[in-house]
């Protein structure tokens, strides 16, 4: 008995064993509706802090369209005029390594369609001198310490017996630091842009952050402000007088703001009690409702783009694969909720649901109305793991629920082995839509859909979260016809630890062909991996990545005297466009570097109005169309 007994435990763990495998691993459908939910996806979701140490063709390559330069603190105490700034989290000693002005001019000449972000200073003191460092050299040979916060810029003497605290003597801030007002700070905008200036298009340099992390300044820059936090309200005053200056000067600027720290700093400002008449704010949503009050007192454009910071916690592979449904996701607890619980004041335990982007969205619409166009931006993130295919799967994540969502930009500030390539994949091969994705099992597997402005073409991202076990996953397409046939997949998975894309070339990149058949296909993914599935609309099947680059567009047509040229070929290369007449005589020809990503401009002044043959050729498109050149229209 006692041996049917153990043999009846042995067959129920194999049962329970079986169920809980076959449930783990179990097949997935998703359904597509490429006209569901279209929203246009920002480009600049593809970008990056503080980037730029390799060659400009790399980033091109890569698909890099926005980037956050002004180095995070550093931006803090950056004097612009002297090119210095006071390093907080290195004694607050002042170094010249940062020159905005040389990095923006290099930016312009490699990467001119690319977006870039600085900062203004808020904080009212910039680095003055560099003749007052701490020698950290004969120090300690300039190693890291857990004293490297304390003030010591300034004749400061180190506390060695306590590194946590403070130093034995404070150094001088009005040794390396001067004050830096309003106009100093906005001075930057006519140095760079002004008759005068060194030459820059502002329209290149639109988004500005309204300085970085003042939620934590009495922490990160507590030698201006040794009596402790400034109160909400005073940053809220700097706020307003920078904004209100700056939009005078630059109309067209992208105003962002507050540039909050983390999940704690997303809902408390220090220890303060924010109200508003009797009425309790946490710190976002008093922050919104301060700003949408003064824009209805002033009129003013004071806010452009809300702007967050995120470094969630993550204690194992499994919270950081689900980190990404923090944003909108009502339903997800988060385990690494914090300040949440102080949303209403006080503490409640039972807060867990942070969904923070919902909220602030929840929030504009409530403070500034049904239709506003403020919009949400990261910009500055951290995958919270190392391991290449984890980090690359939950930046797929990210920037597929930002796509889904209509976030404005995203800057990670960690960049893990894993995610040249996701970008690579997301930025080159997404279209310009995201149109609907529902999966069976979408904590699991999701898919991220995108459809070009024609709806002629889609690309079907799917993502497998699944740390041991491949999925079988069946899409099915609706309002997107596509014939039968074999379509390419491009794939991510079994990432090594060292980095592994170079170029559009030479990448991890893995192709294959999948079978659709009545508008429906099913593949395997693996584990922790990324599928682009490329499909066309009408086509009955392809073998390869031709049908890609064997198309151009032209727009406007008819033209008047800039003509537009989009290429479907994500190939960086010099490409020759000529214009012929009826004749077929050849009136124009100019040889164009193709960045792989951003429409050819071509200045048509020279053509007289009438009918033409425009040629496009490179080594991966040759294509020809005829224009319209109306100056009457």
């Amino acid at each position: 008995m006692k041996i049917l007994s153990a043999f009846k435990n042995i067959l129920s763990v194999l049962f329970f064993c079986s169920v809980f495998i076959d449930g783990f691993a179990q097949d997935v459908v998703i359904t597509v509706n490429a006209n569901e939910n279209k929203i246009a996806i920002s480009p600049y979701i593809y970008g990056k802090n503080n980037t730029f140490d390799k060659p400009a063709q790399f980033y091109k390559d890569a698909g890099l369209r926005f980037v956050r330069m002004c180095g995070g603190n550093n931006a803090t105490k950056y004097n612009w005029r002297k090119k210095i700034t006071s390093h907080p989290d290195w004694y607050n000693n002042v170094y010249k390594s940062n020159d905005w002005d040389e990095n923006s001019l290099k930016i312009a000449a490699d990467h001119p369609n690319m977006q870039v972000m600085w900062a203004f200073q808020l904080l009212g003191r910039v680095a003055s001198s560099t003749e007052h460092n701490f020698n950290d050299w004969e120090f300690n040979q300039s190693q890291w310490w857990k004293g490297v916060h304390q003030n010591l810029a300034g004749g400061g003497e180190p506390n060695t017996g306590n590194p946590d605290g403070d130093a034995l003597i404070e150094g001088d801030v009005n040794l390396y630091t001067q004050e830096w007002p309003t106009d100093s700070t906005l001075g930057i905008l006519d140095h760079w842009f002004g008759e005068n200036g060194i030459g820059l298009d502002k329209n290149q340099f639109m988004y500005w952050d309204m300085d970085n992390e003042p939620d934590i300044w009495n922490g990160t820059h507590d030698d201006v402000m040794s009596d402790g936090q400034l109160p909400a309200a005073e940053f809220m005053g700097r706020y307003f007088e920078v904004a209100k200056k700056a939009r005078a000067l630059f109309p067209e600027i992208k105003i962002c703001g507050p540039v909050v720290t983390n999940e704690w700093q997303w809902f408390r400002w220090g220890d303060e009690d924010l109200r508003i008449g009797s009425k309790y704010y946490c710190w976002l949503e008093y922050f919104i409702k301060r700003v949408a009050d003064e824009e209805k007192a002033t009129g003013v454009r004071l806010l452009d783009v809300v702007d967050l910071h995120s470094y969630l916690s993550a204690p194992d592979n499994s919270v950081a694969l689900q980190n990404h449904r923090v944003y909108y996701d009502k339903n997800y607890a988060y385990p690494g909720a914090s300040g949440l619980k102080t949303i209403n004041g006080g503490w409640n335990n039972s807060l867990n649901k942070e969904y923070i982007f919902q909220r602030i969205e929840d929030w504009l619409v409530k403070h500034f109305g049904e239709g506003n166009d403020k919009k949400i931006g990261l910009s500055e993130w951290s995958p919270s793991n190392s391991n290449p295919n984890v980090a690359a799967v939950v930046y797929a994540s990210h920037l597929g629920t930002f796509a889904n969502n209509g976030i404005d930009f995203f800057t990670p500030w960690t960049w893990e082995t894993g995610m040249w390539e996701t970008l690579h994949l997301f930025s080159r091969y997404s279209k310009e839509y995201s149109v609907s994705s529902a999966s069976s099992n979408e904590n699991i597997v999701s898919a991220y859909s995108t459809t070009n402005e024609a709806a002629d073409s889609m690309t079907v991202i799917i993502v497998n979260r699944d740390q041991n076990s491949s999925r079988n996953v069946t899409i099915n397409l609706n309002e997107f016809p596509v014939g039968n046939g074999n379509y390419t997949t491009l794939q991510l998975a079994s990432l090594p630890a060292n980095e592994t894309f170079e170029s559009h070339t030479s990448n991890a990149l893995k192709e294959n062909l999948i079978t659709i058949n009545s508008n429906s296909f099913t593949l395997t993914v693996p584990s922790l991996s990324t599928t682009a599935v490329l499909l066309k609309a009408g086509s009955t099947g392809i073998n390869d990545l031709d049908y890609l680059a064997n198309q151009i567009k032209i727009y406007p047509n008819p033209a008047t005297d800039q003509l537009k040229i989009k290429l479907n070929s994500n190939i960086a290369e010099l490409t020759f466009v000529t214009v012929f007449d009826q004749a077929g005589r050849e009136i124009l020809k100019s040889e164009i570097q193709y960045d792989g990503f951003s429409p050819i401009s071509l200045n048509i002044l020279p053509l007289t109005e009438g009918f033409y043959l425009i040629s496009v050729k490179n080594s991966h498109c040759t294509n020809t169309k005829s224009l319209i050149v109306n100056r009457n229209k």
